[in-house]
């Protein structure tokens, strides 16, 4: 069993925000394979999707941010998934220009609360994760206010597409492994930088 889990902020108030991406990616992939994410179990809204040799749970944790580790390590061990094999944890990063996407694991929160609830929960950093880019392409005062506020319109387009692509990585990630499919998103980013 494959552990599909995107952060975000329960509450229709969050629904369009950067912060919710990986709630959207969920949906995204849901809605393709024509799955309800609504199954309420560890504290998360959950959808079960077979892609490709693989079952998965989709899981949207109901914590708010800060708290996800509490329900993605109640998960974990409800399903007996071996986080470094398993775990795939699809969130938002305002390190990178919005519409980047890039597959890593092993690495530290970066500052992210969800992504360090986790690491805290689970007492490891090794699992991979989807970081999609928020970064706003003007200067602004306050992250956490940018990334809890809606997306504006001139962003739409870029955000549908980042989560076509993010929906596209797990399923590369699920079909053809996860080194396969980091060096498939990770190449196309560096690619499209040069």
């Amino acid at each position: 069993m494959k552990l599909i889990v995107g952060l975000g902020n329960p509450g229709i108030e969050y629904q369009f925000t950067p912060h919710n991406l990986g709630f959207l990616a969920v949906d995204r992939i849901a809605n393709e394979y024509g799955v309800e994410v609504r199954n309420r179990q560890c504290r998360a809204l959950t959808g079960r999707v077979v892609i490709g040799p693989e079952t998965a749970l989709l899981a949207k944790p109901e914590t708010f941010m800060n708290l996800s580790g509490i329900s993605v390590r109640e998960l974990v061990e409800k399903h007996d998934v071996r986080p470094e094999e398993d775990l795939v944890v699809i969130q938002d990063e305002l390190d990178f220009p919005l519409g980047t996407i890039r597959l890593q694991r092993r690495r530290s929160s970066a500052g992210h609360n969800g992504i360090e609830s986790i690491i805290s929960a689970l007492g490891t950093k090794d699992f991979l994760r989807i970081r999609m880019g928020v970064a706003p392409d003007r200067k602004i005062e306050d992250g956490m206010s940018y990334l809890l506020a809606p997306f504006r319109k001139a962003q739409h387009k870029v955000v549908d597409e980042m989560l076509d692509t993010a929906a596209d990585a797990v399923k590369a990630i699920l079909i053809d492994g996860a080194a396969a499919a980091m060096n498939r998103f990770n190449r196309k980013v560096e690619t499209e930088e040069d």
